[in-house]
């Protein structure tokens, strides 16, 4: 079970932090974990992944750079820092979690979070 939360209203250039706590049967350290985004009216997208194992990190290029995805294994939780916010990310973040390696297919991901709300607005 995932548990993703942080989200909220926030002006743009600020920060927010999103978390995704991990529940459930299974090693959390084995998961790659990922965060996805819809806006109102568009598609599900890809924002960034992180492997099980090795610190790799991977980032779409709308966020690089202003986005960074961590993980602290001891908490079974997965954080997403995001800096710089535009209005450009408003959307609903959900984060997401696969046995194996990190990957940015969407539908390589089985066991998906409810989502947070995240608006850039002034």
């Amino acid at each position: 079970q995932l548990q993703a939360s942080g989200g909220g209203l926030v002006q743009p250039g600020g920060s927010l932090r999103l978390s995704c706590a991990v529940s459930g049967g299974g090693t959390f350290s084995m998961y790659a974990v990922a965060w996805f985004r819809q806006a109102p009216g568009k598609e599900r997208t890809y924002v960034a992944t992180i492997n099980r194992g090795r610190p790799y990190t991977n980032y779409s290029d709308s966020v690089k750079g202003r986005f960074t995805i961590s993980r602290d294994n001891a908490k079974n939780t997965v954080y997403l820092q995001m800096n710089s916010l535009k209005p450009e990310d408003t959307a609903v973040y959900f984060c997401a979690a696969r046995y194996g390696v990190a990957t940015t297919r969407s539908f390589k991901y089985a066991y998906w979070g409810q989502g947070t709300l995240v608006t850039v607005s002034s």
